[in-house]
């Protein structure tokens, strides 16, 4: 019983606000909504943080009624060492995917797999 006290304590401590960190000021906002669906947003705070981002509906399947969110935007902060890091994404049909200088990348594909899916797609498998 005395563990969970301990530990109820420890989650309150965990809770509470840290130093005398004042919250960031936003220095430019601005948001757009339209009737056929689409959208735009952006922001910037005073700590240099910026985010943008726009969507419109797109028809996403073979009929009419497959209508989905399409979006696109990006946003940027400053690292605890310094440098500004920016990540661009698109969300679309075909998934969310985010590119930027500092996100790992996969290595190139073997030789091999390639001459495998060239083949598969020449004989009309793929």
């Amino acid at each position: 019983m005395k563990f969970i006290i301990a530990i109820a304590f420890l989650a309150v401590a965990l809770a509470a606000p840290q130093g005398d960190q004042k919250p960031i000021e936003i220095v430019s906002s601005n948001s757009e909504m339209n009737a056929d669906g689409s959208y735009s947003f952006a922001f910037e705070s005073a700590d240099g943080t910026k985010v943008s981002e726009s969507g419109s509906q797109k028809q996403v399947g073979p009929k009419p009624e497959d209508i989905g969110t399409v979006s696109k935007g990006s946003y940027s902060y400053t690292s605890p060492d310094g440098v500004v890091l920016t990540v661009n994404w698109v969300a679309d049909e075909n998934g969310f995917q985010a590119t930027g200088d500092h996100l790992p990348t996969p290595p190139p594909m073997p030789e091999h797999v390639v001459k495998m899916l060239a083949d598969l797609k020449a004989a009309g498998v793929l």
